[in-house]
């Protein structure tokens, strides 16, 4: 089965549909899909729900989506560095479901597993408890949390095979596994797609079962937030 596409636009076409839930893989702007991000934009694909560990910035990543206010809502850890963000979602125009980071990452991962649900001590007593079964385990409570099964994954990795084996390099590796694992379809964009038994198999940080489609291209890789000082006089 092929799996390599030459554009974003080719690997998403007959993929999307309006009010799909959306696992995004990254971590701030690293290891994000910007190249799959600008594709759904192109589509117009609308009333997404997507889980990611933050929205981007403005004008890049998924903050782009939310300036063609695509995003219905976002399932999310870290929701900072966006002001569009922060406007949408105060005046009701955005949902919001909160969660922790951990939590997060291990409900794309549970539902990559086929695990419906697993319960967690993070967040008893505060507001992301609320509403959800608490049971105890060894006399402390614990909150049930559920498993995501989103209905496309996108993913960015560093180098692939023709038959979706994925590496990614360092800190991309963080969101990105768990996300690409709880999609039925999965799409990774690569910087490079090397031959077939060119990957030391030890190497590889996501096999190619749970990868479907994937597509090469070249990358911005912005800072999110750049710091510098003056250099000292010699």
């Amino acid at each position: 089965m092929k799996k390599a596409f030459s554009s974003a636009d080719e690997a998403l076409d007959g993929v999307l549909f309006d009010g799909m839930l959306i696992a995004a893989g990254g971590f701030g702007l690293c290891g994000i899909p910007e190249l799959l991000i600008d594709g759904i934009v192109k589509a117009g694909t609308k009333d997404l729900t997507v889980a990611s560990n933050n929205a981007g910035v403005d004008g890049f990543g998924l903050g782009k989506l939310l300036d063609t206010r695509q995003i219905k809502k976002m399932m999310s850890s870290y929701v900072g560095e966006n002001a569009e963000f922060m406007r949408q979602y105060p005046s009701g125009e955005l949902e919001l479901e909160f969660n922790p980071q951990g939590t997060l990452a291990e409900r794309m991962r549970a539902g990559g597993a086929g695990i419906p649900g697993f319960y967690t001590k993070t967040g008893v007593g505060t507001v992301i408890a609320e509403g959800k079964e608490v049971k105890q385990f060894g006399g402390e409570d614990y909150i049930l949390e559920e498993g995501i099964f989103a209905d496309l994954s996108i993913v960015k990795a560093w180098k692939a095979d023709d038959t979706g084996n994925l590496v990614f390099r360092k800190t991309a590796r963080n969101f990105n596994p768990p996300a690409a694992m709880c999609g039925k379809i999965c799409i990774a964009e690569v910087e490079e797609i090397v031959p077939r038994g060119s990957l030391d198999p030890d190497l590889i940080h996501l096999p190619g079962i749970y990868v479907h489609r994937i597509v090469q291209g070249a990358h911005e890789k912005r800072i999110e937030q750049r710091t510098t000082r003056k250099r000292e006089d010699a």
